[in-house]
This record gives structure tokens, C-alpha cells and sequence, in this order.
């Protein structure tokens, strides 16, 4: 079959069928071909006429069935795929067909997959409504914070910085991304020692706190890790998504653990930032999603990482649209912020969503407590319909923010 037999405009989608949308960019041939090409190079052809397709096989070519421009719409028979298996779904989808010579660049869109597909997967365990019931906060965003610096402090001082951000006015801490199990912070000890500064935050404060430890690893040891952190009174897990893989991270979720799943979304720009190549992070959102994270990163709009706000409602509106019965995912906003940008990321994102400050807590000239402090005053000023400038006047932690970050 050559590439063009793949193209049928006239085709109407089974509701079966998963639908991709992709943006194609020949290189010296038609649109038409090169939308061939990738159906083709994703489902049963190749890039020459083969005598082992026999007539039953046909029935399983993936089919284009929209151009408009540079943007064409795929039909996949679901026979293709096996059920439950995300790392085969994107080897099919998103492999082979994006080294093709005859294309210029390749970019994944959209993705949808039919709700058998999606029930095979687990999908969140505890979702947006799950993590507020068990913070027991129901009408702010929740405000956490990232250890900083990400790395080099010793188990002690992280367990400290820990306590002084909980005391000071954070529902959550969080390990950085690359924070795992080094010879100055080994994790066994800092899972121990963190949780102990936990429960001493939730004494005094009379409010629930919790730690997102960084679990990333092997996935025999990530899975042991797990174990651990539940097993000494943890509520959370981090994990870095892309360099672990959809393998591992439906491992981690079959293991049906009573861990909320925090996932941290380190690497994707490798291959979401640029808008001509690769695949957009909407479909990573999606992705994650129907194998079961309760929280992904999303980006910001304000503070320092580079989405557009069309980018960044995708990728909410992605974690939060009806899909099968799928439990909504907590967004999460992180990257550069500080309590100056709270009222602009309310506006954005409404209430359900986490605001996530690193230097924007520890970099407050009165210390980590009081960086902590001034995130909750902002949030509690935008929710309240207070501007921060008059809301600091009587509140010396968000007046120091305010000046250091004007």
C-alpha cells in the first residue's frame, strides 16, 4: 500500500477509534502524502509495497480523514493497540513516523482515546476533591513551596526548612526534581526526619501538612520507596513522569499505593517548547491523566517558564474536562513565582490549582517562615478581593515580598 492509500477525506471515525491531531511539514512532497506517511509509518504500512499484507490486515490501516493546511486528523482502529498499555499506544502514535525523512517537522496536538481504551487504565485515585479533603482546605488554591536550594542541604536542614515553610503558612513542601537519594540528604533519612518536622508543623498550626517526597528512581527501587514513605506515615509521592517513562509510572500506579501521586513534569520541553516538532504538552496532561496522577505541573503564564496562556489553559482544561468518568487533576503552577503574582495566577486559574514557590518563599529577606507567611497573605488578600498593595500595609511579610520582588 503506498502512503497515499492511507488518506481517505471522505472517512468517518468510529467512535471506537483513537484521534490524533498532528501538524505536518513536508519536505518535497504533498501534504496529502506526507499525512499518508505518518498513517501509514503509525499503523500497518511502510515506505514500500509489501506482499504480507494480507486482506484481513487491511482492515486495520490507520486512516486520514481531515487536511486543513498543515493540520491533519488520523483514525487509529482500536484492534491496534493493546488495552492498558500506555508505552505501546505512544510507540505507535508518536514513534517511528517523527524520524521520517520525507518530513520536514512533526507535531502531536491532540490525542483522544475512546473510552474502552481509557477504562483499561486506572486514572486518579484521588484527583482534585481527594487532596482537598485530605488538606482539608476547600476554597483557596493551596500554597506550597520547594526546597531550596534544590540541592546540596544536609537531611537536618532540610527537615528544618521544611518545618519553618509549614509553620510559616504552606500546606506542602516538595523535593525539587533532581533531589533523590545523595550521599548529603540519603532518602531514607530525609523521608524520616521530614515527617517529624510534619507532624510538629501540624501540631502547633492545628492544620494538615504534607511532603511530597521524590521517589524517582529504577522502578523495582521506586516502588520500595514507595513502600517506605507509606509505611512511615507519608500522604505523597513526587515523581518525575517523562525521564522515568509511562512504563514506569503506570507501574507505579497499579501498585494502587494510598499515596496521592504528585507528578513532577521535568524534561518535557525537550520535546513540547518548540510549537513545529515534537508533542504538545496538552497530550501529556491527557496522557497522565488516564494512567492515574492526582497533580501535574503545568506551567504558569506569569513568573519564569516560557508557555503562553493558550498553552497553559490547554493543558488545565486538559486535566479538568469530563473524560469518562475520570476524576479532575489538581493543576499545578510553578516556576519563578512569588507572592506578587498571586492575584494574576487566580485569575488564570481560579481556585483549584497549587501555587508552588521555591525562591519565591526562601528568597524573602526575613527568612523561609515569613516567605511563607506573605504567599498565604497574598492568596488570602486575592481571595478576600483586596489589592496587595493595601493588604501589606497591614502585613509587614507581604509588604517585604512586595518590595523585594517589585
Amino acid at each position: 500500500m503506498r502512503y497515499i492509500d492511507f488518506v481517505d477525506l471522505q472517512y468517518e471515525p468510529l467512535e471506537t477509534e483513537i484521534i490524533c491531531n498532528f501538524q505536518v511539514e513536508p519536505r518535497g512532497i504533498s501534504i496529502e502524502e506526507a499525512a499518508g506517511g505518518v498513517a501509514a509509518e503509525s499503523s500497518i504500512g511502510t515506505w514500500t509495497e509489501l506482499t504480507t499484507i494480507k486482506p484481513y490486515v487491511k482492515k486495520l490501516k490507520a486512516t486520514v480523514f481531515q487536511i486543513e493546511e498543515n493540520n491533519i486528523k488520523i483514525a487509529y482502529p482500536v484492534e491496534l493497540f493493546e488495552v492498558g498499555n500506555m508505552p505501546n499506544i505512544l510507540s505507535s502514535v508518536a514513534g517511528n513516523c517523527f524520524g521520517l525523512e520525507a518530513l520536514q517537522h512533526l507535531r502531536l496536538n491532540d490525542i483522544h482515546l475512546p473510552e474502552g481504551l481509557v477504562r483499561s487504565f486506572k486514572g486518579p485515585k484521588y484527583g482534585i476533591e481527594g487532596v482537598r479533603r485530605l488538606l482539608r482546605v476547600k476554597d483557596r488554591p493551596l500554597v506550597g513551596t520547594i526546597i531550596k536550594p534544590k540541592l546540596g542541604l544536609k537531611t537536618h536542614d532540610h527537615a528544618e526548612v521544611s518545618y519553618e515553610a509549614w509553620v510559616g503558612g504552606c500546606d506542602i513542601v516538595k523535593d525539587d526534581e533532581n533531589l533523590s537519594s545523595q550521599s548529603f540528604n540519603p532518602f531514607e533519612d530525609r523521608v524520616v526526619a521530614t515527617l517529624e518536622k510534619r507532624d510538629k508543623a501540624e501540631e502547633e498550626t492545628g492544620e494538615k501538612k504534607v511532603y511530597m517526597v521524590n521517589v524517582t528512581a529504577p522502578v523495582e527501587e521506586m516502588l520500595r520507596r514507595v513502600d517506605f514513605v507509606e509505611n512511615h506515615g507519608g500522604r505523597y509521592m513526587m515523581v518525575d513522569i517523562i525521564t522515568c517513562g509511562f512504563s514506569a509510572l503506570q507501574s507505579l500506579r497499579d501498585k494502587n499505593s494510598d499515596l496521592v501521586i504528585h507528578a513532577h513534569r521535568a524534561g518535557h520541553a525537550t520535546f513540547t517548547r518548540f510549537s513545529r516538532h515534537g508533542i504538545n504538552m496538552k497530550v501529556i496532561a491527557k496522557l497522565s491523566r488516564i494512567i492515574g496522577v492526582d497533580q501535574l505541573h503545568v506551567g504558569t503564564v506569569v513568573g519564569k517558564m516560557s508557555e503562553t496562556k493558550e498553552e497553559v489553559l490547554n493543558n488545565v482544561e486538559a486535566l479538568k474536562q469530563p473524560l469518562y468518568g475520570l476524576l479532575r487533576v489538581m493543576p499545578v503552577a510553578s516556576g519563578g513565582l512569588h507572592p506578587g503574582l498571586i492575584p494574576e495566577l487566580v485569575k488564570i486559574f481560579g481556585k483549584d490549582f497549587i501555587i508552588q514557590a521555591g525562591g519565591g518563599v526562601h528568597g524573602h529577606p526575613m527568612g523561609t517562615a515569613n516567605g511563607a507567611t506573605a504567599m498565604r497573605q497574598a492568596v488570602d488578600a486575592g481571595i478576600k478581593g483586596y489589592s496587595l498593595s493595601r493588604y501589606a500595609k497591614e502585613h509587614e511579610e507581604l509588604a517585604a515580598a512586595l518590595k523585594t520582588w517589585s
